[in-house]
């Protein structure tokens, strides 16, 4: 394996500082690049204003570049300050090695590809071919685009009208149909489920607009590229695909890279679930009636049949009760009018498979909503005759609701593809283990013949931080407990120079405490579902002093740097909620294997999530903030050394009056 080429300036340099060659064997050892060129006397420091090498990001990319050469699997945490995407990127860049970087979200997919990818190319003067892949939900389908155009579904629909017009102009712009370049479209619109496909409704080949789908290009571009930058979600598509040998979406490579790795897990436990939902439901019945419309306009008893589905659905979700809960399948289907509601579904699809089947000679659209038709009348079938290592739980939202099949373990399959695969495989956070054991996040992937790494932060933590944990806290089971947490931390948010964030384990909570803190703080006072998660970060940011309150989805992902996040308060050891069908299926299953599932899971699961939110309190060198975590279970509880033994090295306040004064010191010296 050859190192690519590097600036000619560096090359000599760069032999120095390596072995020299093998006399006894005749062999030339590996030349490692990465390490040196994240140096101080490196391509960095001349193209990036303010870099300082690391010591802890150039072991990360000599790791890297030697997993990548050996073909290891390597677990990195990169506590956060170490640059770890930097640091990959480059011992993947300085390699021949076609390399998969797998992230999260599709936000950070999209930063990685566009701003930091090119970045580094820059500082090392290379020019590999790069390649940017996607779920086929993020592009315009130019089919299904001109059928949502000509049916005029949408001339009553006046907002809806306008933004089709909007997109059908941006397309003869478009070079890729990502529409993650088109704004002025809300991402919850109903019209995009309209104008993109899915796996059910793709024609394939067969569509006339073959030669122009987006999605085809993308993954053309992608078997030519040297770095190719997807999401979790394209991986496990790919893995879902070889699995049941149906084909694949990624071209064969010799490494991967998974940023974000603590999130893959319970992406992979959701993504092999098995779903009927109303939203897949609605949307067959409304693509029946554009193909019939457009080439079975004579088959009026399918139309009807079409049009009598959403009302088979919505009964079934009447039944199902409240929204916005999450139970167990065998609770639910108590009720006798589900049950009804259920077989109704069930003869609705039937009826209608039949008269698909005669129908689907018309067009390739009406044959593949005849399979789609077959694949919701299978899974329902399935809650009759659950599939063991697996568990029944139906989830309902406002007009919604998702019946689910969801796998316990998701070992099995991701080993079988990693072992087919004959790659690296690196995956690296900045959270993947409890207190230096990495056991957790290996087992849940089957990771056993895996090297580990852990890397802390570069950051002051003992100078900069401090953590205080209000006493005389009730137990969080009490009622209460959410007024008397914001009692003890009402002082903290009205003396803070700068802004705080309260993350909390559960909404309801949430909701008690942005309504008392409206009536007792004088500051800005910003609640997540207010407005979109970077809406409500910008108008945080500008504050400088503001109060956000926000739960799972801020204790992760969130980068705000300086005075204007200067306290983190947690009111909960984020375990996830024991009512929760999934997580008690989860511990049934470990308790029959002999486990303990509150140390095999609940516990490293816990730490994780902890870590990911005190995370959000120090996000650069000059950082200084506040750390309070109210819940008492920290020191009355023997696990609570597992949860401080897991942090990064903050000291501790003993009383309020420490605390307060630290904030204000920061305040004064951050100015």
């Amino acid at each position: 394996m050859r190192p690519c080429s590097v600036p000619a300036n560096l090359t000599e340099r760069l032999w120095a500082s390596v072995m020299d060659s093998d006399e006894e064997t005749g062999l030339d050892p590996v030349i490692y690049y990465a390490a040196a060129l994240l140096g101080d006397d490196g391509p960095f420091s001349q193209h990036q204003q303010g870099f300082r090498a690391r010591l802890s990001q150039q072991q990360m990319a000599h790791a890297v570049e030697e997993a990548l050469v050996q073909r290891q699997t390597l677990m990195v945490e990169a506590g956060t300050g170490v640059g770890k995407t930097f640091a990959y990127l480059v011992a993947a860049l300085v390699r021949e090695d076609t390399v998969i970087i797998s992230t999260g979200t599709r936000n950070l997919q999209d930063q990685l590809y566009n701003k930091d990818l090119p970045l580094v190319q820059r500082a090392l003067g290379l020019d590999v071919p790069t390649a940017l892949l996607k779920g086929r939900s993020n592009y315009i389908c130019p089919y299904r685009l001109e059928l949502a155009r000509s049916q005029g579904q949408l001339a009553n629909m006046l907002d809806e009208f306008q933004h089709l017009e909007h997109i059908s102009q941006w397309l003869e712009r478009t070079d890729t149909g990502d529409i993650a370049e088109l704004g002025g479209i809300p991402e919850d619109s109903a019209l995009w489920p309209q104008v993109t496909s899915t796996v059910e409704n793709c024609l394939g080949q067969e569509c006339p607009c073959y030669s122009d789908c987006f999605v085809l290009a993308a993954r053309r571009r992608s078997h030519e590229a040297q770095i190719i930058v997807i999401n979790h979600h394209v991986l496990l598509a790919d893995i879902a695909l070889k699995s049941d040998h149906l084909g694949e979406l990624l071209p064969p490579v010799e490494a991967f890279i998974i940023d974000e790795a603590h999130q893959l897990p319970e992406a992979a436990t959701h993504f092999f679930a098995q779903t009927v939902s109303a939203r897949q439901l609605v949307e067959l019945s409304r693509d029946i009636l554009t193909e019939q419309g457009k080439d079975a306009a004579d088959m009026r008893d399918l139309k009807q049949l079409a049009r009598t589905l959403p009302n088979a659905v919505e009964q079934v979700r009447k039944q199902l009760g409240e929204p916005y809960q999450r139970t167990a399948w065998a609770q639910v289907m108590q009720k006798p009018g589900l049950v009804q509601a259920i077989a109704a579904l069930e003869d609705t699809l039937a009826t209608l498979i039949e008269h698909l089947a005669m129908a689907a000679e018309r067009g390739k659209g009406l044959e593949q909503c005849a399979r789609r038709a077959m694949l919701q009348k299978y899974y329902l079938n399935l809650f009759k005759q659950p599939e063991q290592g697996s568990v029944l739980w139906v989830e309902t939202f406002a007009r919604g609701f998702n019946l689910n099949l969801t796998p316990l373990e998701i070992a099995a399959p991701f080993s079988e593809y990693r072992a087919h695969s004959d790659a690296a495989w690196i995956f690296t956070s900045a959270t993947l283990s409890v207190d230096g054991d990495f056991s957790h996040f290996s087992a849940r992937l089957g990771l056993s013949d895996s090297h580990c790494l852990q890397l802390p932060s570069p950051f002051d933590y003992p100078r900069n931080t401090r953590l205080y944990c209000p006493p005389g806290m009730p137990q969080p089971n009490e009622s209460g407990y959410t007024q008397a947490m914001l009692n003890a931390t009402l002082a903290i948010l009205e003396q803070n120079p700068g802004g705080s964030f309260l993350l909390f384990t559960s909404h309801r909570a949430l909701r008690e405490a942005a309504q008392w803190l409206q009536r007792h703080l004088q500051r800005p006072i910003l609640v997540q579902g207010q407005a979109p998660r970077g809406e409500l970060l910008t108008q945080f940011r500008q504050h400088g002093s503001a109060v956000l309150l926000g739960a799972q989805s801020f204790w992760e992902g969130v980068d705000v740097r300086g005075a204007a996040l200067s306290c983190v308060i947690i009111d909960k050891l984020p375990f996830a909620s024991p009512g929760d069908p999934v997580l008690e299926a989860r511990l049934q299953y470990l308790r029959e294997q002999g486990a303990n599932p509150f140390v095999r899971y609940q516990l490293p699961q816990a730490v994780i999530n902890l870590k990911q939110g005190v995370g959000r309190l120090i996000r650069d060198v000059s950082d200084r903030g506040l750390l309070v975590i109210c819940d008492p279970r920290l020191h009355t509880k023997a696990y609570g050394r597992t949860f401080l033994q897991s942090l990064p090295a903050i000291p501790q306040c003993q009383d309020l009056q420490t605390a307060l004064d630290f904030l204000k010191q920061g305040c004064s010296e951050s100015h």
